[in-house]
């Protein structure tokens, strides 16, 4: 019964990722919310987060729930979230940076984030991808892997002036 329900996660994820390019967006942006906290000299602060919602499409691009004025790349499946990604663009510098990738175990391996990457990299063309953080050391092999031939390879690489952290 357990190999069933992996070999069914393992089809239904490389479905999925098949799909990756078919992406509902959420409208909205929280673009003013850095402007205020710089106008008031960060003594204003968001109170609350938003709340990652079920737009009702496999593929979904919504506001970050972790942090302000970055967006979330997601994969949804029988109203779960499955895998997700946040980002953060800068069209004046031409740069990308991509935060916390996370499948969710029964659905490792399956392309996912491969795949969402692609399709986040399509939307953005030109863009030089980077993260934020320094990678654990297991998780080196996919960072390698993702960001073989890709501008930027997904190395640690600093927010540029005209993004915050979040």
């Amino acid at each position: 019964m357990v190999v069933g329900m992996a070999t069914r996660a393992h089809t239904d994820g490389v479905r999925l990722a098949g799909q990756a390019a078919e992406v509902r967006r959420e409208i909205g942006n929280d673009w003013w919310i850095p402007l205020v906290r710089r106008l008031s000299r960060g003594r204003w602060r968001v109170r609350g987060r938003p709340v990652v919602r079920d737009l009702g499409s496999p593929w979904q691009d919504t506001v970050a729930s972790e942090r302000t004025g970055w967006r979330t790349r997601a994969a949804w499946l029988h109203g779960e979230q499955v895998f997700a990604v946040d980002y953060r663009v800068c069209r004046r510098c031409r740069i990308g940076w991509v935060e916390s990738p996370a499948t969710f175990e029964p659905y490792r391996r399956c392309g996912l984030a491969t795949a969402g990457l692609l399709a986040l990299r399509a939307d953005h063309p030109g863009l030089t991808w980077h993260t934020l953080g320094g990678h654990f050391p297991v998780s080196q092999p996919f960072w390698e892997s993702v960001g073989s031939g890709v501008p930027g390879g997904y190395e640690q690489g600093p927010l540029c002036p005209h993004v915050d952290r979040g």
